[in-house]
């Protein structure tokens, strides 16, 4: 079976379930950004950088076999984290599913409320630049 945004969106939502408070949701989404790989530096470039974000986030996109593929990194451990929450949900998935995901796990895990204005900005900006790579890549093939 195909693993579909809203499988990994429910994973998310499961795993987050398990924790009591903030204090430790924190520590898993900083956990998480740990366990992203390693960027190549060659693709920490102005064109990767996301705007709109005020530590330093950079996404970078490859196209293969119909499916998109996202490396990323930021310099902020929480900031880290949460592109790597979307890199889990978002990488390798068709383009198309990309422009139509809704990202509810991000409501549902109670997320919104628990960033401070600057990051919920930032996490706008980054899906908003993931999505536009989809569209990118949509109509370049």
């Amino acid at each position: 079976m195909e693993n579909s945004i809203e499988k990994t969106e429910a994973e998310i939502i499961e795993d987050f379930s398990f924790f009591d408070n903030w204090e430790d949701k924190y520590e898993y989404i900083i956990d998480f950004g740990k366990s992203l790989k390693p960027m190549n530096p060659v693709y920490k470039t102005d064109e990767n950088k996301v705007a709109g974000c005020v530590s330093q986030v950079w996404l970078h996109t490859e196209y293969k076999d119909g499916k998109l593929y996202f490396d990323a990194d930021s310099d902020a451990i929480i900031t880290k984290g949460l592109v790597g929450l979307l890199v889990k949900v978002l990488s390798d998935k068709k383009p198309e599913d990309i422009i139509n995901a809704k990202l509810e796990f991000i409501d549902k895990i109670g997320m919104k409320e628990h960033l401070s204005p600057t990051r919920s900005n930032g996490l706008v900006s980054m899906i908003k630049f993931m999505k536009r790579s989809a569209a990118q890549c949509i109509n370049s093939n």
